[in-house]
């Protein structure tokens, strides 16, 4: 395969224009990244490409030739590997049985493990690819479990391939390994599809962008002639801020105080004597790979566990067994990792989410009494400052998108000023023009003396946002950082576990 090409491709879900007209060229030897917001059309596409869904017009071409396919056995039959977002994984085999699952040598049903093993290490050598073939999946890292995926769909001859997502959880070493490896993949003659949100990517990975908006392909151009800058602008319609925003004044008091915190963990501690302060205008972020603490340490702060030992301090008050609904009337704010499970109550409205959790207090709350008409002015105004997209307040949340459901949580647990914000995962999930506002919103909330824990997988969010950075390893804060003195790639070293010394900057 030298080219694959999508002509005018247009799918349709009922009324919904997912993919308008849309065209591009996946070359042998490029990389070619494809870059779009939610609902900007990429999912469809990638859909088509793979035979998941059959276009409503427009063609598929590999080197001129026009193909069909009905299922993602067409598609693998002509060359193509899919890499998804979530691996396709069986945990209890070996990297050898998952990568040859399906497509085993051998006669008469036996699998030929050796001429197997053969072949699988002439490939992982060939292409770079370092993995264990005779350790189960299950007790890899995620770095390593790519790797396999990727192996998975050379050894099938894969021509093309689309990586969808791919550095979701990886951390800047893997994510730096794992670009070194699609370059030697297009270095060889391979054709890569680069699925992302993330302007970063694009530049440090690909040839060649696309941008999806809107089911339509709104721009195309070689990287080193476009900046991120311009890719947003695109991305979005308009210009866009996601500059590094840092305290413009000293921190004042201390507002939360984590003292030595353990809580038992899953045949390990999930905290082992954590301590950590969040000072009054002041960002503090916690980086770290999903698994390591940080969510039993979000969990121990917002008040649904408490720890085996240790205290947590809102203030100058112990709150370590207080509850959340006590926590929350105490100054806590708390913007969950999960807006759609904990964040809002999707069949309730607008109005009454914008009130959840503060509907005790004035002027919405009176001595026990609600006021449906204080709760209406409510919501009217933080829909208005916020910029929450809303047909009808009285509309139940389900409705709305992603952007906006976080624009609601991001306004409701804001505009009450508390003196304290968890802030788990924030912009997950969100278009950039929304992590925009999520960044603008942290920021002034911070100016204006607010203390904030950031909790995100993104480590450039934390290095745009926060004042100082903690490393949250198997349990443990294995360094900190200034963030205007923060190395990437320290801290994603730390974050891996393969720097082993803690480290204060």
């Amino acid at each position: 395969m030298h080219t694959l090409t999508l002509d005018a491709i247009t799918k349709r879900f009922g009324s919904v224009l997912a993919d308008d007209a849309i065209s591009l060229t996946v070359r042998g030897g490029r990389i070619l990244g494809l870059i779009g917001e939610n609902g900007a059309g990429k999912s469809t596409l990638v859909s088509i490409l793979y035979g998941l869904h059959r276009p409503d017009s427009g063609r598929i071409l590999i080197d001129g030739r026009e193909v069909r396919f009905r299922s993602p056995g067409d598609a693998i039959a002509h060359g193509l590997g899919m890499v998804f977002q979530h691996f396709q994984l069986f945990a209890d085999m070996s990297v050898l049985e998952n990568v040859v699952y399906g497509a085993e040598p051998g006669r008469w049903g036996v699998l030929d493990r050796r001429g197997a093993a053969r072949r699988v290490a002439a490939l992982a050598a060939e292409y770079g690819l370092d993995v264990p073939l005779d350790q189960a999946a299950g007790t890899l890292p995620v770095g390593v479990l790519q790797r396999v995926e990727i192996l998975k769909a050379l050894y099938r001859r894969a021509e093309l391939l689309i990586l969808d997502e791919p550095t979701g959880v990886l951390t800047p070493p893997e994510t730096r390994a794992l670009f070194q490896v699609l370059r030697a993949l297009a270095d060889q003659g391979h054709a890569v599809l680069l699925i992302t949100h993330k302007l970063d990517e694009i530049a440090a990975a690909a040839d060649e962008v696309v941008v999806l908006r809107d089911g339509r392909r709104v721009f195309g151009a070689e990287v080193a002639a476009t900046t991120p800058t311009e890719l947003a602008r695109h991305l979005t319609g308009r210009e866009v801020d996601l500059s590094p925003r840092r305290a413009t004044r000293p921190p004042g008091d201390r507002a939360l105080i984590v003292d030595r915190a353990v809580t038992a963990g899953a045949g390990r501690a999930a905290l082992d004597g954590v301590s950590l302060t969040v000072r009054a205008g002041e960002i503090v972020g916690v980086a770290g790979v999903a698994g390591n603490g940080q969510e039993t340490l979000a969990a121990i702060v917002a008040g649904t566990r408490v720890p085996d030992s240790g205290t947590v301090t809102l203030g100058a008050r112990d709150v370590t067994t207080w509850d959340n609904a006590r926590r929350r009337a105490a100054g806590l704010a708390h913007i969950p990792e999960d807006r759609n499970s904990t964040g809002v109550a999707l069949e309730a409205s607008v109005i009454t989410n914008l009130a959840a959790g503060f509907h005790r207090r004035a002027p919405i709350g009176d001595r026990g009494l609600i006021s449906p008409r204080a709760m209406r002015a409510h919501a009217r105004e933080l829909v208005a400052r916020f910029g929450i997209r809303v047909a009808d307040p009285d509309a139940a949340v389900r409705g709305l998108s992603g952007g906006n459901v976080q624009k609601l949580v991001v306004a409701r647990e804001l505009a009450h000023r508390s003196p304290f914000l968890l802030a788990e995962q924030p912009t997950r999930g969100i278009d950039l023009g929304a992590v925009e506002f999520v960044y603008r919103q942290l920021d002034e909330y911070r100016s204006e003396g607010g203390a904030v824990l950031l909790i995100s997988s993104e480590l450039s969010e934390l290095l745009a946002l926060a004042d100082r950075i903690v490393v949250l390893a198997d349990g443990n804060i294995v360094g900190e950082f200034a963030a205007t003195q923060a190395d990437p790639e320290r801290i994603g070293a730390l974050m891996a576990g393969t720097a082993v010394a803690a480290e204060s900057i």
